[in-house]
């Protein structure tokens, strides 16, 4: 992808994460996740291939940026910390603000790395811990929100968010993999 192409796509997916008015479009837990989707597997990576400066700066060891990743991702889905963010506008900010800074980490620690291996196999763990997210999300018998929340129980609302974490993370990280798999077999020698 050309650095401009990147910067486009980077433009428009902050666009479509922050002003479009997702909760209108699909309910509360569907816009969370559209929002939270669309920064860390289509922005994030966008902008470290638009600015490979950015890439530098934010570039940490693989598995550090997979690990911060993951520990944001899976702090932000607990419950207390989830309607914290939906009934408060700076923690709304603080949670947004994570979650684009945890995927330029772990895009900009795989795209960087020295071996493309070690980047493919970051975005395999990364890619790994959100499905099993989205499959908890889908398969869980309740909705885990509402108690906490406050509110009746949209256990559909849940899947529907969970088939979004489904749907775009799991083939972002795979081509990115893919992509960084690719590159390390065409560095070798024959």
């Amino acid at each position: 992808m050309t650095r401009g192409l990147a910067s486009a796509v980077a433009v428009l997916a902050l666009a479509a994460a922050w002003l479009t008015p997702w909760g209108a479009i699909a309910g509360p837990f569907p816009a969370f996740m559209a929002r939270h989707m669309i920064l860390v597997a289509i922005a994030a990576p966008a902008l470290v291939l638009a600015a490979p400066g950015l890439a530098r700066a934010a570039a940490v060891p693989v598995l550090a940026g997979a690990l911060i990743e993951f520990l944001v991702v899976w702090g932000w889905h607990l419950p207390r910390l989830h309607t914290g963010a939906q009934g408060s506008v700076p923690v709304f900010v603080a949670e947004q603000t994570m979650f684009l800074a945890a995927g330029l980490l772990v895009w900009a620690g795989a795209l960087a790395a020295r071996e493309p291996l070690a980047g493919a196999g970051g975005l395999l763990l990364t890619s790994m811990h959100m499905t099993l997210l989205g499959a908890l999300l889908v398969l869980a018998p309740r909705d885990l929100y509402a108690a906490a929340a406050g509110r009746p129980a949209d256990l559909a609302g849940q899947q529907a968010g969970g088939l979004l974490m489904l749907a775009i993370g799991t083939p972002a990280y795979l081509a990115g993999g893919l992509a960084l798999v690719a590159r390390a077999l065409g560095s070798r020698p024959a």
